[in-house]
């Protein structure tokens, strides 16, 4: 697949470089927001499996089309180390994409035994979720946000429904008061969309640091108080970093995986109430939808040290390499006829050493399925309030996200809300 510098000689001398593959694909861009999938299948042109892309205005990188070049990739760490800290020397202070690019101690962002040590405390951190309160947590933040808006006919579903419901139940599972946690939610949603660097990283650290400070005087049965409690070697510099990574991965993602099931759901006929054949279960639909149109679209970057040949192309030392999540489940290499397998091997959640841990992963699916399933219990009949070629998306290079979900449905009596699930 790919060789060091040593081997550039014969052959390999006359291949090209990623630049000399075209001008650069601008993933930022709202055009490329309106039809991504067409734009991968225009960089696939003479089966290429790599392409030449632009993040922002003057910031390249190479983004992998091919599905078995991202695996193989993600599980070649000494090659494509994830540590940013080279390629971040040449980027300037406070541009909009350290906050999701940039080094922290944490570990998407190291390589070695840095990453070992982190990666080692996130899982210990999570194995004080249970499941099974997470989905009636999910339940219980559900119920009185459906009553919310139940009787008006019409609703926005990521303004009045999911963003709501997403952050509520990341911030209980974390032991986040609402205080804190409201604090972290506009922070963390202008971290996503690039918005005053320093200021964000600033939010984001003091709220952090207060709610370690909270936990480590009054500790809880959740993920906080695992940080602060049960990893002693770290600092609080460097739990606050895990808590950054536990609420990039646990509210966007999240969110979008919501909204783009439900508006798959919304528009693909084998899902309608009215469907005379067999409906697939909401677990099914996100399944699909973390195949063909996984949240986070773009991202698992590496910086390869040296100037690296991969699939006959020369990549640049320490310039990102990002994998297309959705452009490789879409390879025409793996992808036949009758599209792709159920058979859970996507890459939504990455692969290798730095793939999303078991515990993350099932919580975002079970807050995901819970919320979809309770929000078609109430609304079987729901609509989208537009065509869906008119629901637009959000531009950004890494994400793959409506910008709304407006829905019509029946006017409904609001839920009774058993004692059992009622929010805590």
């Amino acid at each position: 697949m790919y060789s060091l510098p040593r081997s550039e000689s014969g052959t390999a001398a006359s291949y090209p470089s990623i630049e000399d593959l075209g001008p650069r694909i601008k993933l930022y861009t709202p055009a490329f927001a309106i039809a991504p999938y067409a734009a991968y299948g225009r960089m696939r042109q003479d089966g290429r499996t790599l392409a030449p892309v632009e993040l922002a205005p003057g910031i390249p990188a190479t983004l992998v089309l091919s599905y078995h070049t991202a695996v193989r990739i993600l599980n070649d760490p000494e090659r494509f180390p994830a540590d940013p800290r080279i390629w971040q020397k040449t980027i300037p202070a406070g541009h909009p994409l350290l906050p999701m690019l940039g080094w922290r101690p944490n570990p998407l962002r190291c390589a070695g035994r840095e990453h070992a040590v982190y990666r080692d405390a996130l899982k210990k951190a999570l194995m004080v979720v249970d499941l099974l309160a997470v989905r009636e947590r999910t339940i219980g933040v559900a119920a009185p946000l459906i009553n919310s808006f139940c009787q008006t006919g019409s609703a926005e579903l990521i303004e009045h429904y999911i963003t709501p419901l997403v952050f509520t139940v990341l911030n209980e599972t974390v032991g986040c008061p609402p205080n804190i946690g409201e604090r972290l939610q506009r922070a963390i949603a202008a971290m996503f969309e690039g918005i005053d660097t320093e200021t964000v990283n600033i939010e984001v650290a003091s709220a952090l640091f207060e709610l370690i400070d909270l936990k480590r005087i009054s500790p809880g049965a959740d993920i906080a108080s695992r940080l602060v409690h049960h990893c002693p070697g770290l600092s609080d510099e460097e739990r606050m970093h895990q808590l950054v990574t536990i609420y990039s991965a646990g509210i966007e993602p999240v969110r979008n995986l919501v909204a783009n099931t439900l508006r798959r759901m919304l528009t693909d006929p084998r899902y309608r109430h009215d469907n005379d054949h067999f409906t697939p279960p909401v677990r099914d639909a996100v399944e699909e939808t973390l195949a063909h149109d996984p949240p986070l679209a773009n991202l698992c970057n590496s910086y390869p040290r040296t100037r690296t040949l991969v699939d006959k192309v020369w990549l640049p030392a320490n310039q990102p390499v990002l994998v297309s999540m959705a452009a490789c489940t879409t390879d025409p290499a793996i992808v036949g006829d009758k599209g792709w397998t159920d058979n859970r091997s996507h890459l939504a959640y990455g692969s290798g050493p730095h793939t999303c841990p078991d515990m993350a992963r099932e919580m975002s699916k079970q807050i995901a399925v819970e919320a979809i399933a309770q929000f078609f219990d109430a609304f079987p009949e729901a609509e989208l309030a537009v065509p869906a070629r008119e629901v637009g998306w959000r531009p950004g290079p890494f994400h793959r996200a409506p910008a709304a979900v407006p829905v019509t449905f029946p006017h409904t009596p609001p839920l009774i809300i058993p004692s059992a699930i009622t929010h805590r």
